[in-house]
């Protein structure tokens, strides 16, 4: 892997991933499309530990908070609040993912990075974003949400393990679903992502150092590439959720779908390959 794969690939991570988009589809397509060779999911999984560090940052006080809390409930049940509900929350809501990651961790890795099946899914799920906008109340808060909301986010989040479906894009459709407010479901999607990526990119660390398993990056490459994600992805959650506020998350909906139709077109005519 070159410096120059390196730098371009983080900064596409850092912009796309907490948005609606796909980060780990537009690093797929644009490995292929520009050096003709996938980066690899490990490589992906170890650089997203920059955009979760921006995620820590973001929200260090609401964090501190939620743990602070949930140790306190622990030990005490009169202490018991939201805070104690809400790691609760993100603790079983991440489950899932977490053994679906596991159970099926080949096949993430090898046949649902088939460019085909990426730009599908940007396209097939951008219907997803219109009809959860379209149905959704947008009615209710924090304080309304339960374990059971939470579990069903882990379970939509699970989709997000196919490249073009979009982690954030995939939980806060869930959370439309279930009529949790945009901006408080956004903000959810993202600690909920916390327990995931961090254990998907320590766990994958080994392996972006192997060639067999990507394009084998070294450690200051890694390196370089957590700082650029970071600093680019603290940038893009402070602008998306100035824009849930009072945007539709349906408007990502006509970035995806030229995007998907286009990665097709390439594809027919063998301008990118699909493995």
């Amino acid at each position: 892997m070159s410096w120059s794969q390196v730098i371009v690939l983080s900064i596409v991570q850092g912009l796309t991933e907490f948005l609606p988009v796909s980060s780990s589809g537009h690093l797929r397509i644009v490995s292929e499309l520009f050096w003709g060779q996938d980066a690899g999911a490990s490589f992906t999984a170890v650089i997203q530990l920059g955009t979760e560090l921006a995620v820590l940052v973001y929200f260090a006080k609401e964090i501190w908070q939620i743990l602070t809390g949930w140790f306190r409930g622990v030990f005490n049940k009169e202490q018991r609040g939201l805070d104690y509900r809400m790691g609760w929350m993100i603790i079983i809501g991440s489950i899932p993912v977490g053994i679906i990651g596991l159970l099926f961790r080949d096949l993430i890795r090898d046949q649902l990075r088939n460019l085909w099946i990426t730009a599908a899914v940007l396209v097939i799920f951008s219907f997803v974003f219109i009809f959860a906008e379209k149905f959704a109340k947008h009615e209710r808060k924090l304080e309304d949400m339960t374990i059971k909301d939470a579990l069903i986010m882990g379970l939509w989040q699970c989709l997000s393990l196919i490249p073009g479906v979009s982690r954030s894009g995939a939980t806060i459709s869930g959370g439309l679903f279930l009529n949790i407010d945009r901006e408080v479901a956004t903000r959810f999607s993202f600690l909920l992502a916390i327990p995931a990526v961090l254990a998907s990119g320590l766990f994958s660390l080994p392996d972006a150092f192997d060639p067999q398993a990507g394009q084998a990056a070294t450690g200051p490459m890694l390196i370089v590439g957590v700082v650029i994600c970071f600093v680019l992805g603290y940038a893009s959650i402070a602008w998306l959720l100035r824009f849930v506020a009072n945007h539709s998350f349906a408007w990502f909906a006509a970035y995806r779908i030229p995007v998907g139709l286009l990665v097709m077109l390439l594809l027919m005519l063998g301008v990118l390959q699909p493995y």
